[in-house]
């Protein structure tokens, strides 16, 4: 059985310490009868044409009369989602006219997924404390590494910001989140067409996206935890499915949907499977990377900042070489990689990657890095290396999951959510700002982090070298540094 495990998922899934609440592994169920024909598995594509109505159902016409089934289509960036299991299907659509480009968005057949594993929780004290802060705050060194406390002061982020949450689902009736999620402006993806039903976007199997929002926006209420911005909205996009996958078509249908739903901001916790790097050179990757840059693009058109984790496989992404890892959905294999391989979203355009640092300031031993690849950096936790002291002494980040609970994970999935948060409160203190001038005022904030000197080499082992290159105002660990919601509240005030 594979083991299940979201994209720029916390590197280790562990909470605070005393209950042990563990979900049972399923093994994967066979695909679905559709799946299984004598040709092949059924398979999901992209499809892209020119962005117009025309174009677009020319598209789809074709996509029918090469043995192919409509799933959606995004004509206002002109990409269609469609199903064959016939395996000469791209190929067919690859002499038309019509098509730029199609490619098959995974390599296994369409089936469900898995189970998560197990989860460790925080014990909750039965009583705030008496200076009024949240009952976990002593445990949340992150925030006030980012100086929350303080930003607090200011503001809490305005009602008017919408952040969405492109991840697996927010526990809404979360006591720390109901106030915040808003069930208007949430759907699930999962289909490649979005599904506004409220058990659509619902967790089923996994805990990481009301991690994740917890970290953006818990409320300020006396219980449990509290977030960057708990004055904004909240919408949760479904976009991993129950086997912890972000196939290209859940992506696109969440970056279109934020597009249409006048967010602000999106936290993009993953990269978009089944490819760590979507290669040029690879007809079916090149197809993916056109369809998700354009609905990225669109997006950004439509006043959209999307904030993506760097990711958790220490990587210098400005010097690819190998990727060992991919495909993840069948049998990966080690293949040869450069730098026309990109990973999504974090690599695109327009995007605010982030790498991960540790309560002590340093580079997670785990993030990815790279420079003029890294925007800036944020709390994604080290419970290797860099430990907090902290009542639960816990490296690792806390926050919200489902059930009412609380619970730490590590991981760049963590550090993304912190950037959004931040760039939550300087929209909701600039809202004459697009999603251009969030971004160079996320920059302009940050703290500045200089390059270790020599060869950085947490815990002497030689496990997780990295060289930082460039200055230390724009480097690659920590970009342009690490996100201050104090100095961005600050910035406001003055």
């Amino acid at each position: 059985m594979r083991v299940p495990r979201i994209r720029r998922s916390a590197l280790t899934a562990t909470a605070a310490c005393l209950t042990l609440a563990t979900a049972g592994a399923l093994a994967l169920p066979t695909a679905a009868a559709a799946a299984g024909t004598a040709d092949g598995p059924l398979l999901s594509y992209v499809v892209n044409t020119r962005a117009n109505h025309g174009q677009t159902q020319k598209a789809e016409r074709e996509v029918r009369a090469a043995g192919g089934t409509v799933v959606a289509s995004y004509e206002r960036i002109g990409v269609v989602i469609a199903h064959s299991a016939d395996p000469g299907f791209a190929a067919k659509l690859r002499k038309s006219k019509t098509v730029d480009s199609v490619g098959a968005s995974r390599t296994a057949g369409i089936q469900a997924g898995g189970a998560e594993g197990t989860v460790q929780e925080a014990e909750v004290p039965a009583t705030a404390p008496a200076d009024g802060s949240e009952p976990l705050w002593a445990n949340q060194w992150d925030m006030r590494q980012i100086g929350v406390d303080r930003a607090h002061g200011t503001t809490l982020g305005d009602r008017s910001v919408v952040v969405g949450v492109l991840d697996s689902g927010i526990d809404a009736t979360h006591e720390d989140l109901a106030a915040n999620v808003d069930p208007e402006l949430s759907a699930s993806c999962l289909s490649g067409s979005p599904d506004t039903s409220w058990k659509s976007w619902q967790p089923t199997t996994s805990s990481h996206g009301t991690h994740v929002a917890g970290t953006i926006a818990a409320a300020k209420n006396g219980k449990g935890v509290e977030g960057i911005a708990p004055g904004v909205r909240l919408a949760a996009v479904k976009v991993v499915d129950d086997g912890g996958f972000i196939y290209p078509e859940y992506a696109i249908c969440g970056f279109v949907w934020a597009a249409e739903h006048h967010f602000k901001v999106t936290n993009n916790s993953y990269y978009v499977d089944p490819w760590m790097f979507n290669c040029a050179g690879d007809p079916d990757q090149a197809a993916v990377s056109e369809a998700v840059r354009r609905a990225v693009d669109y997006s950004r058109r439509n006043g959209v900042l999307n904030v993506a984790a760097a990711g958790n496989e220490n990587i210098d992404l400005a010097h690819k070489a190998v990727d060992v890892s991919s495909p993840d959905d069948t049998d990966p294999a080690t293949r040869p990689i450069d730098d026309s391989c990109l990973d999504l979203p974090a690599e695109l355009p327009g995007v605010v990657a982030v790498s991960a640092i540790g309560v002590k300031g340093d580079k997670s031993y785990y993030s990815s890095y790279g420079l003029n690849k890294v925007t800036v950096a944020a709390p994604g936790g080290d419970s290797r290396y860099q430990v907090p002291d902290t009542p639960d002494g816990r490296g690792a980040v806390l926050s919200t999951i489902p059930g009412n609970k609380y619970g730490y994970s590590s991981g760049t999935s963590m550090a993304s959510p912190h950037a959004a948060g931040v760039a939550a409160l300087l929209a909701s203190t600039h809202p004459w700002a697009g999603p251009e001038q969030l971004r160079a005022l996320l920059v302009e904030q940050a703290d500045p982090h200089a390059c270790p000197s020599g060869v950085f080499d947490p815990g002497g082992t030689g496990l997780y070298k990295a060289t930082c290159e460039g200055t230390e105002d724009d480097n690659g660990f920590y970009g342009a540094g690490v996100v201050s919601a104090a100095k961005a509240a600050d910035r406001w005030r003055n």
